[in-house]
């Protein structure tokens, strides 16, 4: 793996408190909310060096498919970094867990074959920048797996997300902001956006402002169009 200097501090981001809630709120997602399904469905068929950004507490790492060479996952979250390690340390392929933000990356251009962003974007706190080093570090055609909340299509629950970001919900959430709009961002970026649904998490009863995802994939384009 090769990494290199980036100008950032060792830990970013420190929520020891929401690390250890999403932590174990997450683990019950994955076992009893049909989530374990989705990462299984944004990983499948990836191959090759893929980095993964925002690795949280690692529940990634068991579904990557044999044909992945190599997984360098950051974490800035030291107390989900940690987490993280030891989900490496049983994953049937290579995990690195490394320290690091999106908006710096730590590795050189055009790297990977593949890079994941699971319920990350979010959370970033320059989006544009974080999806422009995706970008950078990607080769040219590498797919970019998402697996995001997103803004909802109805202008109620969009309007109670977009109350819930100028509130309380980023601060109870490690920064979450539920009104971001991951598609047009992931195009904003120059990717090429592939196919990709839209997800309600939980399926059934009570919807929250992070309840509306979506599940896809785009690309870096091979050349890049000049204005």
């Amino acid at each position: 793996m090769q990494l290199r200097s980036r100008k950032l501090p060792r830990d970013a981001v420190h929520h020891p408190v929401f690390a250890r809630f999403y932590a174990r709120f997450s683990e019950a997602a994955d076992a009893k909310g049909g989530v374990a399904a989705y990462r299984e469905e944004l990983l499948s068929g990836l191959s090759g060096r893929v980095i993964e950004v925002g690795a949280g507490n690692g529940l990634n790492f068991a579904h990557y498919p044999g044909a992945v060479s190599e997984v360098v996952a950051l974490e800035p979250e030291r107390s989900l970094r940690q987490l993280a390690v030891r989900a490496a340390l049983r994953a049937e392929v290579p995990v690195d867990v490394v320290p690091g933000a999106a908006e710096a990356l730590p590795v050189k251009s055009e790297a990977f074959d593949g890079a994941v962003a699971s319920l990350v974007l979010c959370t970033v706190r320059d989006l544009p920048r974080a999806l422009a080093e995706i970008k950078r570090v990607l080769r040219p055609g590498g797919e970019l797996r998402f697996f995001e909340h997103g803004l909802a299509p109805g202008r109620v629950l969009a309007t109670a997300q977009r109350a819930a970001d100028r509130t309380l919900w980023p601060l109870l959430f490690g920064g979450c902001h539920t009104a971001r709009d991951p598609l047009a961002a992931i195009e904003a970026a120059g990717f090429e956006l592939g196919t990709y649904r839209r997800l309600r998490i939980p399926e059934k009863g009570l919807q929250m402002p992070s309840s509306p995802c979506v599940l896809g994939v785009a690309r870096k384009p091979f050349t890049e169009h000049g204005g």
